[in-house]
């Protein structure tokens, strides 16, 4: 066991995984275990959920775990106060849900844009809204939000709904951080670039044909580096996010997509 998140408590929201394997959220969740945090893994799959308690527990951490649509307002705020009640604090709120769908504006529904916003965006707020007095109170937090490099660039299938989503959390992150910066808490973004997790698979196959092994080529094509991210990536650098060793990092957009966004290539 590490010591760079000892004494601290991390709610992980997208805790889970969807589909076999390990995601962003889980890896977080067991890479802030590792390091000593006391973890609220928070998920819309209560099974999923323990997995991911099961797996912390298994590196020697502890974990409760907590079912909640984050999307919806009554089940942030119950979230943050059965943190708050069972461990008295809370130092880390990892913003990890995301979901996704293809097309622009004649393809995409109102309905499917309202849902994405709602899951993407509209939790995050959310979430810093019922966290944020009690890290005020401490004068201590960090906040780490997901968002993806589809919030900066086009990647190859239009995903008009998903980009700007991702985009509104860049801009949401942002003015929490210069909000409160001066009260002890920071708020980053992280944006992943072409990974290869479950959730990636669960969305995107369909548009390689069903194809598994020629999707994992031809995302692996896409990246500068010849090859995708791991989960473990976005987790070491949450980790470090997290971590006091950032304690003067606040309001930053960091890119975990093996330079993908610096590139200018059409795909």
């Amino acid at each position: 066991m590490g010591e760079r998140l000892k004494g601290k408590v991390a709610v992980v929201t997208g805790a889970g995984s969807v589909g076999r394997g390990i995601g962003n959220g889980r890896a977080t969740a067991i890479v802030f275990a590792r390091e000593g945090a006391k973890v609220v893994a928070v998920d819309i799959n209560v099974d999923s959920a323990n997995e991911t308690k099961r797996l912390v527990e298994e590196a020697g951490g502890q974990a409760l775990v907590i079912q909640a649509d984050v999307s919806k307002s009554a089940d942030c705020q119950k979230v943050i106060e059965k943190c708050i009640q069972s461990f008295g604090r809370l130092d880390i709120l990892h913003n990890n849900v995301g979901i996704t769908a293809s097309g622009g504006p004649v393809e995409t529904t109102e309905e499917d844009w309202d849902r994405m916003m709602n899951v993407n965006l509209k939790s995050m707020f959310l979430t810093c809204k019922y966290a944020l007095p009690y890290m005020e109170k401490q004068r201590y937090g960090s906040i780490i939000n997901i968002s993806s490099i589809n919030a900066v660039r086009v990647i190859p299938f239009p995903k008009m709904t998903y980009a700007a989503s991702k985009a509104g959390v860049i801009a949401l992150t942002r003015e929490v951080a210069l909000q409160y910066a001066s009260k002890g808490i920071r708020a980053n973004v992280i944006l992943p670039g072409f990974m290869k997790t479950p959730i990636v698979e669960f969305y995107n196959l369909k548009l390689y044909g069903g194809d598994i092994d020629e999707m994992w080529r031809r995302r692996d094509a896409m990246s500068p580096t010849g090859k995708q991210g791991e989960p473990w990536d976005v987790a070491h650098a949450a980790l470090f996010l997290a971590s006091d060793e950032a304690k003067y990092i606040t309001g930053t957009v960091l890119m975990v997509d093996g330079g993908a966004s610096a590139t200018t290539r059409s795909w």
